[in-house]
């Protein structure tokens, strides 16, 4: 079969960047993947997600505006094949004169290019292919594409952790190889939390009888543990085996054979309290774990089942690991709790409902989340340079909320609260990798970093596109635990009670 011309991923992708249907872009998507080789279905869901099946391959900011430069060519002469196999090329260059051969490699390709495929590969070398189709309009596309049933891929998607390895396959395998299930070792997307207004809130949705966690200041890990192999993964599905000695220990200790286990890390004092977790820029520094869920154990798959028989097994496996946690029947009791919680030290609780099923890889309702204040992790769009005792560092910050539907983020404000001269002094240093433009003021970023802060509310603002605004924006801590497609939402915010405040 003869590969697929890049010519025709570089018109898809116009063509759903050119519309906000929904339909539409997934209806493009799938007619370009019909038409590509199984082989390449995995290149092309990568591609029209905005990523790079290689990852990073060391082709920088500095390099892509050079390549801005290069004449392209009059006519489409690559296909997919070509592009990937010169990525992978890339990916595996190493020693000395790397930079000279990644040089020509680039070069070599751009000249083989047209402008409109110059302006697509910039794009997916910068991880900056804005057209609005998002993993879940991809994901829809492979169903439609493949003829396999919207939730099954979903589904498949969410537990594989890979939605290239999930169009894989579809178009091989069909149903049966979607519906494999967990795999131990290969990490499950991760469900996540709502935020709620309030204990009264949270209670009047999920009682009358809930699970309350306490909330700990940690980092998200989720840990497999295959007969003596152990291996753990970040919310981002990074894995992190080798960095978290102790959690490894602690897990190949446990009396079983297989097991994944849901939960976080944290920092201990010396009599083993815990402390909250300091996330600093070089990576995590201790490797205490407590878990909160158990998504299978010997060889039998939990995610279907509700919240109390998964509870049921991590107890009856790992019950000296577990977070502090308790089945309670009235609001009092979820308030008491929150308040203990906040009063040791720690971030708050989550409320959750006690026959509520893993949503892998959502925000559930049947989690939810309370705090003291209200936290969001947003994505920074862009920042404007300081004055007075900040002048030379990079310091307001603009917020911007995910959007449901696919689209760009929509900015919702500002803050330069709660920076340390250490956190500035980071900012200056890392946003210029990010950026895409600049003006006298201000530097503008491509929306892959995420932030988390803590607002005193939202208001009715016609100042941004979304229509509200923060109150009393304050940097909490930067996320590098999260993608933007883990922000946030503007629903999000709209959804905090009491009502908007005019």
């Amino acid at each position: 079969m003869t590969s697929l011309p890049l010519a025709a991923v570089v018109e898809t992708s116009a063509t759903v960047a050119a519309t906000r249907s929904r339909t539409e872009k997934t209806q493009a998507i799938a007619e370009l993947l019909a038409k590509a080789d199984p082989d390449e279905v995995p290149i092309v869901t990568s591609w029209l997600s905005g990523a790079l099946p290689q990852g990073r391959i060391g082709v920088g900011w500095a390099s892509l505006r050079k390549l801005s430069q290069q004449r392209p060519s009059s006519r489409s002469w690559l296909s997919v094949d070509d592009v990937d196999s010169t990525f992978t090329v890339l990916a595996a260059l190493s020693g000395p004169n790397t930079t000279r051969a990644r040089g020509s490699t680039v070069i070599g390709l751009f000249e083989r290019s047209t402008e409109a495929e110059q302006v697509f590969l910039r794009g997916l070398l910068s991880g900056e292919v804005r057209q609005g189709a998002l993993a879940g309009v991809v994901t829809d596309a492979v169903a439609v594409a493949s003829g396999m049933p919207k939730e099954l891929v979903r589904r498949a998607a969410m537990l594989l952790g890979s939605l290239p390895e999930t169009a894989r396959l579809a178009f091989v395998g069909g149903a049966e190889a979607l519906e494999r299930g967990i795999v131990v070792g290969r990490p499950v997307e991760p469900m996540l939390a709502t935020p709620a207004a309030s204990v009264d809130e949270a209670w009047t949705e999920l009682g009358p009888q809930v699970v309350v966690d306490a909330k700990y200041d940690g980092a998200r890990i989720q840990v497999h543990r295959s007969g003596s192999e152990v291996r753990v993964f970040t919310r981002s599905l990074r894995e992190i085996t080798g960095a978290v000695p102790e959690v490894v220990r602690l897990v190949a200790d446990l009396e079983c054979e297989s097991v994944i286990l849901d939960g976080e890390t944290l920092a201990v004092t010396e009599d083993g309290r815990p402390r909250p977790f300091q996330e600093t820029m070089s990576g995590m520094q201790t490797s205490r774990p407590y878990f909160f869920d158990c998504l299978h154990l010997d060889g039998v798959d939990l995610i279907d089942e509700p919240l109390v028989a998964r509870l049921a097994a991590l107890e009856s496996v790992a019950s000296s690991l577990r977070i502090p946690s308790a089945v309670v029947t009235g609001a009092d009791e979820v308030r008491n709790r929150f308040e203990e919680s906040v009063a040791a030290g720690h971030e708050g609780v989550m409320v959750k409902s006690t026959d509520g099923l893993y949503a892998a890889g959502r925000r559930g309702r049947t989690w939810q989340k309370i705090k003291p204040v209200h936290t969001f992790d947003l994505v920074v769009l862009a920042a404007e340079w300081g004055s007075g005792r900040r002048r030379g560092w990079l310091s307001n910050i603009h917020l911007g909320a995910r959007d449901p539907a696919g689209g760009s983020p929509i900015m919702v404000g500002k803050t330069f609260k709660g920076m340390t001269d250490e956190l500035l002094t980071w900012q200056t240093s890392e946003f210029p990798k990010h950026e895409t433009s600049r003006d006298a003021h201000t530097v503008y970023l491509r929306p892959e970093l995420v932030v988390e802060v803590a607002i005193d509310g939202v208001q009715r603002s016609s100042r941004y596109p979304g229509g509200v605004a923060l109150r009393f924006a304050r940097v909490i801590r930067y996320r590098p635990d999260k993608t933007p497609e883990q922000a946030d939402t503007i629903a999000d915010l709209t959804r905090l009670r009491p009502p908007l405040v005019d």
